[in-house]
């Protein structure tokens, strides 16, 4: 019996071009929530919809050079679909569907649409349970402190403290802290 060979790591090119595209899906992920900030309401649905779409596309893009390079080393096309998850796939060129918009009226509390969908009755009743209950309002620590590392990230990187001033004080707060923890240390001289 022949030893099973070591997995072999990512090749190095592959891995940097699969750091930087995640590193541009981070900041189109902190413009969605920037765009979400009463103080861009003239323009919020255009470019929260654009932002999302940019995070989604630069996602697939580091997605399919990794299956790439997976089919060029020999892995079946069945388990790149697998490994893929194609089954869940969704084409935004269709829009958005029946569910969506169902979960949409149970946000706002407006009424469910005629059709006799039984699941897109209970995605409504469950989503309005959970806006009615005030849940969505309510900002739990894991979502504050992941707004804070996106705001004060993008902060940071565009050297603008005073960009945290839009967002509500304890996001701002928390992301001062994060831009602050995120200072470059000075490299010893050789």
């Amino acid at each position: 019996m022949e030893p099973t060979p070591e997995p072999a790591p990512m090749p190095e090119p592959l891995r940097q071009a699969v750091h930087q595209l995640v590193s541009e899906v981070v900041m189109h992920c902190q413009e969605v929530l920037r765009y979400t900030e009463p103080d861009l309401a003239h323009d919020w649905k255009r470019m929260t919809l654009i932002r999302a779409t940019d995070a989604s596309d630069t996602l697939d893009m580091a997605s399919m050079l990794v299956a790439a390079y997976c089919q060029r080393t020999g892995v079946a096309m069945d388990t790149l679909a697998s490994h893929l998850q194609t089954r869940q796939q969704r084409s935004r060129a269709v829009g958005p569907r029946d569910s969506d918009r169902y979960e949409v009226a149970g946000m706002l509390g407006t009424p469910l649409p005629p059709e006799d969908d039984e699941s897109a009755r209970m995605r409504f009743s469950w989503v309005q349970g959970y806006a009615e209950g005030g849940l969505m309002a309510e900002s739990d620590e894991q979502r504050l402190f992941t707004e804070a590392c996106l705001h004060g990230l993008r902060a940071k990187l565009c050297d603008d403290l005073s960009f945290l001033d839009r967002f509500p004080p304890e996001v701002a707060a928390m992301a001062r802290k994060v831009a602050d923890a995120l200072e470059v240390p000075e490299l010893a001289a050789t």
